[in-house]
């Protein structure tokens, strides 16, 4: 495949973004542990250190090299336009307070949206995939959760903002949860969490206040795992988020996150 002719199929555009996703997540690995915050964004807990900016400085080299007509969607960097009518959507790293806490639940999200995802935990060495028409993968090999019977047994995994207001409303929506589902999670990066539900780490996920860098290549691994994924609308102050489920948690799910 050349640059010039761009990627044929998905699985081509697929190899862009496991390229891209390494390339990061190696250069993101050799600064855990070492590495201080540069910047704040939304609010003063809202973090951005160096290593964002350079994962997602060698995710765009990559795309501008094999992908060249394509837009570009990051979280670090300015939206650019492109001429191919497909779009890419990154998170060069998703999980930012734990990667400068020293907590290893961080990674890599980069999409070809709608067509192609994956999501690259360096720490674990672990690649989720998959394609708009394939199946999801950890690694190479199928992911093939099992369902729980019901939301009782179902762990149920969430994301919280860094807006202090959002906050205690989704520790709202959160308490209709706790009492409903085995248990509740918070990693603390939406991009693995999803990926760990469509590998049956976790029976669910939902969150409000994500971005579409967060969720675009989860949301697909998801939803090729076999899951039920739908969009939440905005309700009240909080703003639009998403849910992947099995189907048998899904229906019981949604009501209580809505």
């Amino acid at each position: 495949m050349s640059a010039a002719d761009g990627p044929a199929d998905a699985a081509e555009l697929l190899d862009v973004a496991v390229e891209c996703a390494r390339t990061a997540g190696a250069l993101l690995l050799e600064r855990f542990g070492s590495e201080r915050v540069l910047a704040t964004k939304s609010t003063s807990t809202d973090l951005v250190s160096a290593a964002d900016l350079a994962a997602e400085q060698a995710i765009r080299d990559i795309l501008a090299r094999r992908v060249p007509d394509d837009a570009i969607m990051g979280e670090e960097g300015d939206d650019t336009a492109g001429t191919s009518g497909r779009r890419w959507i990154v998170d060069p790293l998703d999980g930012t307070v734990n990667f400068l806490y020293g907590l290893p639940q961080w990674g890599v999200s980069v999409a070809c949206e709608g067509l192609a995802g994956a999501v690259y935990d360096p720490t674990r060495d672990e690649l989720f995939t998959a394609t708009a028409d394939g199946s999801a993968q950890c690694n190479g090999i199928d992911l093939e959760p099992t369902p729980p019977e019901d939301l009782a047994h179902a762990l149920v995994a969430t994301g919280f903002g860094y807006d202090a207001g959002r906050r205690a409303l989704q520790a709202e929506v959160a308490a209709r949860v706790v009492p409903r589902a085995r248990d509740i999670r918070r990693g603390g990066s939406a991009a693995l969490d999803l990926a760990w539900t469509a590998a049956g780490r976790l029976d669910a996920y939902y969150e409000r206040g994500v971005n579409l860098w967060d969720v675009a290549a989860g949301e697909l691994i998801c939803a090729r795992a076999g899951l039920t994924v739908t969009r939440l609308a905005p309700v009240g102050e909080l703003p639009w988020g998403t849910l992947a489920a099995p189907a048998a948690v899904f229906d019981e799910l949604r009501p209580l996150v809505t």
